[in-house]
């Protein structure tokens, strides 16, 4: 008798808990390089224990359609998946240098409480930037996050504008900005390590009509982070 009772208090106090509020946050994205463009962003918040990339594993396909090509279908597809809220494209578009996007996401409750952007930058073969899963603030505040380039491990860094961006398709796809050279003879012939990295930056050379990159290294140069990430918790 007295264990049933005890039942039926906690199942009564469980009917009165309050339900739990999603967490409403603006978000900044800001181009921080000299030369890069990036293609559409994914901003994601989505469960804990889940991740769009892991770094020292292979890439997923999906990953690898956007390190190397800009394309996030696939991406949209597994974050749909896991119950995320998300936005995609929030700049409408490719984000220049120095230029900023902003939006609002929320976590869905206790749910979505982790959050992840990607985006690829242009010209490269397969550099992306990644917030990786990082704990959504619930506290109200301004919280600032600068964010890597990451190496997917899928293709040559050879540096050369091909127009090459399917999948497994080796060159870089384009160059927005107009300022790359050409006759390159590829500043990488393979990728040593095949898993997700730290990238190491774009090489470049002087050479407009040749050398060993199409890249122009007082243009494309770049170091991390590439990009930062601005929450404003409200």
């Amino acid at each position: 008798m007295k264990r049933t009772l005890i039942a039926a208090a906690l199942a009564a106090s469980a009917l009165t808990l309050p339900a739990a509020h999603a967490t409403d946050f603006d978000v900044e994205i800001t181009n921080l390089t000299n030369g890069i463009y990036f293609t559409p962003f994914l901003a994601a918040a989505h469960p804990a224990g889940t991740n769009l990339f892991v770094t020292g594993q292979p890439a997923s396909a999906n990953l690898q359609a956007m390190a190397e090509g800009g394309s996030i279908d696939g991406l949209v597809d597994d974050v749909t998946a896991l119950g995320a809220t998300f936005v995609a494209n929030p700049a409408s578009g490719l984000l220049p240098p120095a230029a900023s996007t902003t939006f609002t996401l929320n976590t869905d409750g206790t749910t979505n409480d982790r959050l992840t952007i990607v985006a690829m930058l242009l010209p490269t073969n397969d550099a992306f930037a990644g917030l990786n899963a990082i704990e959504i603030p619930t506290e109200p505040g301004t919280y600032v996050y600068d964010v890597p380039a990451y190496d997917a491990g899928t293709e040559a860094n050879d540096e050369l504008l091909t127009g090459g961006g399917a999948p497994g398709a080796p060159g870089m796809p384009a160059d927005p900005g107009g300022l790359t050279g050409t006759n390159g003879t590829g500043a990488a012939t393979a990728d040593t390590n095949t898993n997700v990295h730290i990238h190491r930056g774009a090489l470049g050379d002087s050479d407009a009509t040749g050398g060993s990159s199409d890249l122009d290294n007082r243009v494309h140069r770049w170091l991390n982070p590439v990009v930062r990430v601005t929450l404003t918790v409200r």
